[in-house]
């Protein structure tokens, strides 16, 4: 199955980026369980560990497309470096907070403050499009990697952050993604031979204008409202399997959890990759949603029915193998739609969906671990995904995957309605 993949380490460079960046995105996916497991620990509330993880978010969801604006015009390494310096300064701020007992709105000013955050995936798959514009099948391989790249760190970043947070102390998990992330942006940046160049942005007056944004082509719209709900996903899963796990006694138990939903999308998207893709990748993204969509309704089921921690573990992996094709679907959509002066800025706006989803999905997840039972939080990932589904279908002649819009022809790309 990973044979495939090995051609795409025959270009220069390509392991040097694709391991930098895998270092960075780690700490991403220790930083959520981390903060969580903190300041219930500290503070003894999960409902304001949703608040603050919350704030953070949103504050990423709003920065982040800013920054992506800047790689597209100054590039890469220019502005991630400035970037990764800043943000060690309220990562600082917070756990001196958490520690000396501050009040409870200066956790979420130090976490919120913390929005300078660049798109380590967005680059990285900003490169394999600019390295591959002439291979598209290895385009579609190059993405499923990303993702299965992804998922990986979602495996092993759970796991390592709940160990460090319940075996060494409770801000050790912190500490370590800061480490982690700072080191690894950095390494990355420094990769500068297979860094996208730079490009002017054409105007129909020959001119250069970096005023437009791609949230003008009407299927990023739906791509990233889309993805917002399946960030609703992410964060209530996340959320509500610690409070979970927690609620049995088993609270060191959640990391591992979390880590066989990430395994499920892992396999699901090296799998995904092999495959030869068919049909528009409109079609194919709806039914990774629709996909997506009746599997979470399996730790739903878990969840209510009180079938313990194994058979939970086993519906999390199994829903888990959703989320990469649709995942992998949408981003090429996005590379498909548009220019490669705008990527980093329309995949940032698409991961900000995703984040602001997450942020929505860790409060209702976490107000309701407080005021239900341990496994109705799990209604919220289901109806997210059911929500999802229903995006995609109203939005599917955008996507190229229903009736096109009146006054469109055959041959006129969809980025094309925008103008």
């Amino acid at each position: 199955m990973l044979a495939p993949y090995r051609r795409l380490f025959t270009r220069p460079g390509t392991v040097a980026f694709t391991l930098a960046g895998l270092l960075a995105r780690l700490s991403m996916s220790m930083t959520g369980v981390s903060l969580v497991v903190l300041i219930a620990e500290r503070r003894g509330s999960y409902a304001l560990a949703g608040t603050v993880a919350a704030a953070g978010l949103v504050a990423v969801a709003i920065g982040m497309p800013l920054i992506g604006r800047l790689v597209d015009r100054f590039g890469q390494a220019r502005v991630t470096v400035p970037a990764v310096l800043y943000n060690l300064v309220p990562l600082g701020g917070l756990l001196l907070c958490v520690r000396l007992g501050a009040p409870d709105w200066t956790l979420h000013l130090c976490w919120a403050a913390g929005s300078a955050v660049p798109n380590l995936g967005g680059m990285a798959r900003a490169r394999w499009a600019h390295l591959l514009s002439d291979a598209p099948d290895d385009r579609h391989l190059a993405n499923s990697l990303e993702q299965a790249l992804d998922e990986l760190c979602f495996m092993v970043g759970p796991v390592l952050g709940m160990v460090l947070c319940t075996t060494v102390a409770p801000e050790a998990g912190m500490l370590a993604a800061g480490g982690a992330g700072a080191g690894g942006a950095l390494l990355f940046a420094a990769q500068r031979r297979t860094e996208p160049p730079t490009a002017a942005r054409p105007t129909a007056t020959g001119a250069t204008d970096g005023t437009r944004s791609p949230l003008r082509v009407p299927a990023l719209r739906v791509l990233t409202l889309t993805f917002l709900s399946t960030g609703m996903v992410f964060g209530a899963l996340d959320l509500t399997t610690v409070a979970y796990a927690d609620a049995l006694g088993n609270r060191p138990v959640a990391g591992g959890l979390l880590a066989l939903v990430a395994a499920g999308s892992c396999v699901a998207g090296l799998v995904f990759g092999t495959l030869r893709p068919t049909g528009p990748a409109g079609a194919r993204f709806l039914r990774g949603v629709a996909a997506m969509a009746g599997l979470l309704l399996l730790p739903l089921a878990a969840g209510l029915g009180g079938a313990g921690l194994a058979l939970l573990g086993v519906a999390l992996f199994v829903a888990g193998t959703g989320t990469a094709p649709t995942m992998v679907t949408g981003m090429t959509l996005i590379q498909e739609l548009l220019p490669q002066r705008q990527l980093n800025e329309a995949m940032a706006i698409a991961v900000s969906g995703i984040m602001i989803g997450i942020s929505t999905g860790s409060a209702l997840a976490g107000a309701l671990a407080e005021h239900a039972g341990p496994g109705a939080g799990y209604w919220i990932p289901a109806g997210a995904a059911a929500l999802a589904l229903l995006i995609a279908l109203a939005g599917r002649r955008h996507l190229g995957a229903g009736p096109r819009p009146p006054g469109r022809t055959a041959s006129e790309p969809t980025v094309s309605a925008t103008r």
